[in-house]
């Protein structure tokens, strides 16, 4: 524990926790188990519930907590405790311990801290048990990679991070009951309740299309293109990055099985990055999965909605 090099930041009340915890991405979080049990408990379910501070690891210090009030606390989600009697080795073993443990924890994505596949299909499978009606919508930037080959990786991460905070910040306000994950990439789901998603879905491309220009230089930010060069090496314009997203409910169909509703997100979310500008399609097709068709556009031209 002593090679990590990590910043201490102090809160003094559970509303700051929660807020230093959505702006930073703490790698860990450790919290003073000697106040009042039932507030200790109520934060950490709190950070529990929501996917994006779900990850981040909590470990309770104390000085005198009885084995009840431990009890608790780890039955409300904390990850580890640590006695102000335990020697310093100990303490430092248990916190490297939870450290690694989170960073080898293959359900999040290194970039945006956000949930991956398996906690997705998680979700998806949980509002399908709970016969909720809900939208899956599969986001996706278009024009990335040229943007990733003109500018470089590092500038790349900053976009799919900035990317993952705009649907973030958007679905926590618009659908505190929603999910987001990142698929890989610039790839990212979100699901949401039935009547809130068209909301969210524009205000995301909202917030995208306003902040994504200033990613670029001012030269071709004002030009709305630059020139790059395709597969055989001939130049062309490459546009300004704009968002895609596909969207699937169980407003008219029934699904068994998550599988079901990634495979229509993908064949949607496919669709919607044949459209210029940022776009978000739905699925209004009736009945039971059909027949796969390799021409997507054919499958979905006029039994779906497009909103740019």
């Amino acid at each position: 524990m002593a090679q990590r090099e990590s910043k201490l930041v102090v809160a003094t009340s559970a509303r700051e926790v929660v807020a230093l915890v959505n702006r930073g991405h703490p790698p860990l979080v450790v919290l003073d188990g000697d106040g009042a049990v039932d507030e200790i408990c109520r934060l950490i379910v709190g950070l529990r519930a929501d996917p994006f501070s779900a990850i981040v690891p909590v470990i309770v210090w104390s000085e005198d907590a009885g084995a009840e009030a431990l009890d608790r606390i780890l039955e409300a989600g904390a990850d580890d405790f640590l006695k102000n009697d335990m020697d310093r080795r100990e303490k430092l073993r248990r916190l490297d311990t939870v450290a690694r443990r989170a960073e080898r924890d293959v359900g999040v994505h290194p970039t945006t801290r956000l949930p991956g596949t398996a906690m997705i299909e998680r979700d998806i499978a949980a509002r399908l048990g709970a016969a909720e009606s809900f939208a899956v919508c599969y986001a996706d930037i278009d024009n990335f990679k040229e943007f990733n080959d003109r500018y470089g990786y590092a500038h790349g991460d900053r976009v799919i991070l900035l990317t993952s905070k705009i649907l973030r910040d958007v679905v926590r306000a618009l659908a505190p009951s929603g999910f987001i994950g990142h698929i890989g990439g610039d790839d990212f789901i979100f699901n949401v309740p039935l009547d809130i998603f068209e909301s969210c879905c524009r205000e995301v491309l909202s917030i995208f299309d306003a902040l994504i220009p200033f990613q670029y230089s001012e030269e071709d930010r004002k030009a709305g293109f630059f020139w790059g060069k395709d597969r055989r090496g001939q130049l062309h314009r490459v546009p300004l990055m704009t968002l895609s997203i596909g969207v699937v409910t169980n407003h008219q169909r029934q699904f068994t099985h998550t599988a079901q509703v990634g495979e229509l997100a993908t064949e949607m979310k496919a669709y919607a990055k044949t459209k210029q500008g940022s776009i978000f399609v739905v699925d209004r097709r009736h009945g039971e999965r059909g027949k796969r068709t390799d021409r997507v556009q054919k499958a979905v031209t006029g039994a779906m909605k497009e909103v740019s």
